[in-house]
This record gives structure tokens, C-alpha cells and sequence, in this order.
């Protein structure tokens, strides 16, 4: 089984009073290593693009050594990645200070005589978010989706999660249109309620009730209150996390230890609770990667 995922890898600065950590991470670069780690016999590569500068060159050392394969990650000369800094409040919620307009990420599948997806042919299953097409220009974008399109009839299986970010896209009315394509789209959906609350304005109750209405395989992750299963509507008793100091991440990790669960043919029940456990251990962790 071959997947890769599409997206931004960014620099992280981890903020503790005057101090910074620096990694590396990205929504669905996140997802990608929490997946390896649980399910190691996945080839698992990442598409991207990045400059020749010193960051790129560690952001490329950091997938490597996570497992993640780099054969998809696009160079461009005069590119630099983008940089984030994450601060918590006294709850562990977070903030993002972002610098990442001019990203090489931005300019990923564009060639000379515009976007080539050529890079994605040959894998099973194709992951991406939300995030991943609001950083495309408009005519990569639309290429894209009806690139995917393609890719679905062939046979090939499509993961999402909105992950939406309001000043990432141009327009709201642009995320929805978007994201109404890659619900029907896709094959896994894994959508968050609180995205979806703010993406639509739908209440709580509606969104669930779109979401069942759909028929996908997927989750729709609630926060505390534990995964919500749209194959079956049904929830589970889920423990809160016993230590909450970062967000970050949560609802990555838990997609990628979902995935591994699903992928390895293991039932919904397994799966969500394995969401669930990593990403309750994963925000009593500051950062985005819990270490190895």
C-alpha cells in the first residue's frame, strides 16, 4: 500500500515565555508521521515543495528521519519554507503567529507550462486537507480537484479533513464551495465540528446530520467529547485527556492513528478509540510531534 500526503511543512517555534523550541510540522505532514508510526509497513511519502536554504535542508532531514519518504517533495531555488509560532494559554488552547505568504509550499505542482500532478500517479490513496488547497493559487487548485476527480474514478481512494483556517482562504464562500467538492470526493472523511460550525454555521446537530447523510467511512472528531463514527452515528464512553498543555495537533494525530487502525483492516470501534488515545496523549505534549 502506497499513500501520500499533500500540504505545507513548516518551521514550528514552540513559544515558553522568552524561550522557542524549534521543529518541524504541518497538518498533514502531523497526520503522516502519527500514521507511520502506527502502521510502519505503509510507504508512506510526502508532497511538497521546499527551497535549498538550510531550513528546507532540515525539514527534509526531519521527514526523512520520521520514515516519510521525500521522493514527492518538489525544490525550487529561490524558495523558503514558511515559519509558525504557537503560544498556549493557561487552559493549553493556542495561538498561531504565522509567516508563510511567500512559502514554496504555495507553488507546489506548478511547472513551466502549468500545474503537473505527475508526482501523485502511482498511489494508493491520496491524503490531503483543507489547508493543503487553501494555500494553492486558484488555477493550481481548480486543476487539481479535477485532477482527483480523475484519480477517484480510476480507483484511487481520497482522504480529507477541512482543517479550515479563515485567513488562508480568499473567501468563505470559496472554502465552502471547496470543501462541498471534497466531502463528495472523497472516500474517508474526517472532519472536526468545530471547523464545520464555523466553515457553515450550522448548529451542531445539523452538521452530524449532514455528515450521516453522506454514507462516508470516517470520523468526526468533537474535542472532549470523543469521535463521533459516520458509518454507524454512534459514540463511545471516551475518557478526557488527564493533562491538557498544547492543542496542537490533536486532531492530526488523531487521523493518523485512525488511519492506521482502518487501513489495517481493523474495525470502527478500534479505530476511533485509537484516535482518541493518541491525541489525548498528544496534547499533554508542547508541540506537534511527540517524540519518538
Amino acid at each position: 500500500m502506497k499513500l501520500v500526503a499533500i500540504g505545507e511543512a513548516m518551521i514550528e517555534l514552540s513559544i515558553d515565555g522568552d524561550v522557542a523550541d524549534i521543529g518541524v510540522a504541518g497538518d498533514t505532514l502531523n497526520s503522516s508521521i502519527y500514521l507511520k508510526r502506527a502502521a510502519p509497513n505503509i510507504q508512506i511519502d510526502y508532497a511538497t515543495r521546499l527551497g535549498v536554504e538550510p531550513f528546507s535542508a532540515k525539514i527534509r532531514e526531519f521527514i526523512a528521519q520520521q520514515g516519510i519518504g521525500t521522493e514527492a517533495i518538489e525544490s525550487c531555488p529561490d524558495g523558503t519554507p514558511g515559519i509558525y509560532a504557537i503560544t498556549t494559554d493557561t487552559t493549553g488552547e493556542r495561538s498561531f503567529t504565522y509567516w508563510r505568504d511567500n512559502a514554496a509550499a504555495r507553488s507546489v505542482f506548478l511547472g513551466l507550462n502549468g500545474p503537473d500532478f505527475s508526482v501523485l500517479e502511482g498511489y494508493d490513496i491520496i491524503y490531503l486537507s483543507g489547508i493543503s488547497l487553501a494555500i494553492l493559487p486558484e488555477l493550481t487548485r481548480t486543476a487539481l480537484l479535477v485532477w482527483l476527480a480523475e484519480y477517484s474514478a480510476k480507483g484511487g481512494r481520497v482522504v480529507y479533513d477541512s482543517n479550515y483556517r479563515p485567513r488562508l482562504w480568499e473567501k468563505k464562500e470559496i472554502a465552502q464551495a471547496i470543501n462541498q467538492t471534497m466531502w463528495a470526493l472523497c472516500d474517508i472523511a474526517l472532519p472536526s465540528i468545530d471547523d464545520e460550525q464555523a466553515l457553515t454555521g450550522e448548529s451542531a446537530k445539523a452538521v452530524v446530520a449532514r455528515f450521516l447523510a453522506m454514507g462516508k467511512i470516517g470520523a468526526l472528531k468533537r474535542g472532549a467529547a470523543g469521535p463521533l463514527c459516520l458509518v454507524t452515528g454512534t459514540t463511545g464512553n471516551y475518557a478526557p485527556a488527564s493533562c491538557v498543555v498544547d492543542t496542537t495537533a490533536a486532531g492530526d494525530s488523531f487521523n493518523g492513528a485512525y488511519l492506521a487502525a482502518i487501513l489495517g483492516g481493523l474495525n470502527q470501534e478500534v479505530a476511533l478509540q485509537a484516535g482518541h488515545n493518541l491525541a489525548s496523549l498528544v496534547v499533554g505534549y508542547k508541540g506537534a510531534i511527540l517524540p519518538a
